[in-house]
């Protein structure tokens, strides 16, 4: 009890001594100082004479040390430093101050007690003074920094600059206690670092029992994406959650601080080590011009604009339907604008790319060179619950906006398309490869450049798994996954955006790009890797008592259990070892003119079964898993009595 009330006492004495104003902290050192000064005076003169022997001269050196004290410390910045901060520089700067103190002091007893006695005194005074100055202050950096003892041990991983600095940052953490740095490297193999032992990493175990460690850092900024995986998947075996510092060059470019604590990103568990990008390929049909991206505001058109603007065209155009998403990116371009100094005109525009019109004259007024189609329906569920709207999105947009480049004269069109354009189970994929299709119809006869960029998921995308799966870990589960055997392909979103780029300028009229999108990815593994990561167990039936489950829903409708990039086999390679260029079969034109008036006849008349009808039949391999799922449609099926004939709009009444 006593040694509660005596640590409640202590905090209580840190925490007022922390609140204390600026100018109150001043003057309590001011205080400090000035009597560590005298008091180190006269202790002197006891140690090197026995006693006082001319008091006057002793009240001299006194004042004179205290004086000297003030101002040398005042020089040196003293009292600009916060003494929960200070680092090793202090010690220079004290052995200047009490060198001058003991100058100050010797001097005094030189014509007060003579030549004999002031040598050993100042001497005498330069070694107290030095303690006092570097022992008080770094004694009360000590007692401030000191937290509750309830404070996490953490182990870093790294135990280099990067570790060095993660470590010094952690010492004042409120959360964080590191107690060990693991390396690699042999030669740092039982050697301490800054006070901190470092150990092998094979001593993982030993040191998470030992110590009580449930979280790991990962302080290796500089580290390979593939090295950092291979890290990762080892840590995954140990009951502790592992979070990461900032890459190297977020932290050169000042993006993100060394103490910027987060969890492991997916990109380092699943990502690829980018290839270095072709610049000629980047600049090729972007720099210096004039370039527009539709779907500006979404995850591929937003980073795609970050990726263009980097390559300076001149001017940068966004189209976005969404308010919000078009706000956020233009504030956000602007910013980075702003940061690196480069001189590109941002214009965001509202729009929708099915109106012909408001593309026409947004292409036509700004001359635009260049354009990026990134705008679409993606996700599989909502477009097979929104089937009318999808596809007039997906499809007569793609036209809309096709047309008008045509007539605007556009150099170049690129249509960023999916893998599940590849026979496709869902309204989403068909209606993407539809729209390549068109675009390739059109290359024919036009002089603009049509060509389609084919790829999978993207990491971290709005609607993706990744940030899905951390929220339900966060909330104590279960993970939600649709089949055990369901598998993906994934891809950066930086990667992937920049890679479209450099596709499309290697386009010649019709092109089909497939990028490589490395190993597929078993759902269910990357969501027990995630788990694990977390610092939490999965629970299964071969361990009851794990945290958190993982719980299979069955597939979603017209969900695939994996997906494909390539219509065929007839792929040939590009000067980019990450673009295939795919040799597929494309429509005839006046088949292909018959289709599209019938899509927007079915459109116009909500006629969903028609609709249905045309796109079995005009996209190979279209092979849908269900009867059509589409709300408005099934609830006027129900309405009908479950009749052949869906009622028409004139027909169909709320029930009462």
């Amino acid at each position: 009890m006593r040694y509660k009330k005596k640590s409640t006492r202590l905090e209580y004495l840190r925490v007022r001594l922390i609140r204390m104003g600026r100018r109150q902290k001043r003057l309590l050192m001011f205080a400090v100082d000035v009597l560590s000064a005298a008091i180190c005076v006269i202790v002197s003169e006891y140690l090197v004479m026995g006693t006082i022997i001319d008091p006057v001269t002793t009240a001299y050196a006194a004042i004179g040390a205290a004086i000297t004290m003030l101002t040398a410390a005042h020089y040196w910045g003293f009292y600009r430093s916060i003494i929960r901060y200070i680092g090793v520089d202090m010690l220079r700067s004290a052995l200047w101050t009490a060198f001058s103190v003991s100058i100050v002091v010797g001097a005094i007893f030189y014509f007060g007690l003579g030549a004999e006695a002031s040598g050993r005194l100042a001497f005498t005074m330069l070694s107290l003074q030095s303690v006092a100055i570097l022992g008080g202050r770094f004694g009360a950096r000590l007692f401030l920094n000191q937290r509750h003892r309830e404070r996490e041990a953490v182990v870093i991983y790294g135990a280099g600059e990067g570790g060095i600095r993660l470590a010094a940052s952690l010492a004042t953490s409120t959360r964080f206690a590191p107690v060990a740095h693991l390396d690699d490297k042999r030669s740092l193999a039982n050697s301490r670092v800054n006070g901190l032992p470092v150990f092998p990493s094979n001593r993982l175990k030993e040191i998470v029992v030992s110590l009580d460690v449930k979280r790991v850092l990962l302080a290796l900024p500089s580290a390979s994406r593939q090295r950092r995986r291979q890290i990762i998947e080892y840590l995954a075996e140990f009951p502790v959650r592992v979070q990461t510092i900032p890459d190297i060059g977020d932290l050169v470019s000042g993006q993100a601080r060394v103490d910027d604590i987060q969890d492991v990103s997916v990109e380092d568990l699943l990502g690829r080590d980018p290839v270095p990008p072709h610049q000629d390929l980047l600049a090729r049909e972007n720099r210096g011009k004039v370039v527009l991206v539709t779907g500006a505001g979404g995850s591929i058109g937003s980073e795609l604009c970050r990726k263009l603007l980097e390559v300076h065209p001149r001017q940068l155009l966004l189209v976005e339907r969404s308010e919000i998403a078009l706000y956020t990116i233009e504030r956000r371009l602007r910013k980075e604008r702003a940061k690196s100094g480069i001189d590109v005109e941002i214009i965001a525009m509202l729009g929708c790319v099915q109106d012909e019109t408001r593309m026409l004259e947004i292409l036509q007024t700004f001359s635009v060179d260049t354009l990026y189609h990134a705008a679409a329906y993606k996700h599989v569920p909502i477009v097979e619950h929104n089937v009318l709207e999808g596809v007039a999105n997906n499809v007569l947009g793609t036209i809309a906006t096709a047309r008008a480049a045509i007539e605007a004269r556009v150099n170049t069109f690129v249509l960023v398309s999916t893998d599940k354009a590849v026979s496709p189970t869902n309204v989403m994929g068909a209606s993407k490869r539809l729209a390549e299709l068109v675009l390739q119809d059109l290359d024919r006869n036009a002089k603009t450049t049509f060509c389609m960029v084919r790829f999978g998921n993207v990491l971290a995308s709005s609607g993706s798994v990744v940030p899905l799966f951390r929220e339900q870990i966060r909330s104590g589960g279960p993970v939600t996954v649709t089949h055990p055997e369901i598998i993906r392909y994934f891809m950066t979103i930086p990667e992937a955006a920049q890679l479209v780029i450099q596709a499309g300028a290697m386009a010649n009229g019709g092109d089909v790009f497939v990028l490589d999108m490395g190993k597929p990815v078993k759902i269910v593994d990357l969501a027990s890797k995630m788990i694990q990561l977390m610092g939490k167990t999965v629970k299964s039936i071969e361990n009851p008592g794990g945290e958190i489950e993982i719980a299979f829903t069955g597939l979603r409708p017209a969900e695939k259990l994996y997906e494909e990039l390539l219509i065929g086999s007839d792929v040939t390679g590009t000067s980019h070892p990450r673009i295939m260029r795919a040799n597929e079969q494309s429509m005839e034109s006046v088949e292909l003119q018959g289709v599209l008036q019938g899509i927007d006849a079915a459109i116009r008349d909500r006629d969903w079964k028609a609709l249905r009808d045309i796109l079995l039949r005009a996209v190979e391999g279209y092979s849908p898993t269900g009867e059509i799922e589409d709300h408005v449609y099934t609830r006027r099926l129900v309405s009908s009595g479950g009749s052949n004939k869906v009622m028409s709009l004139d027909q169909y009444r709320r029930p009462e």
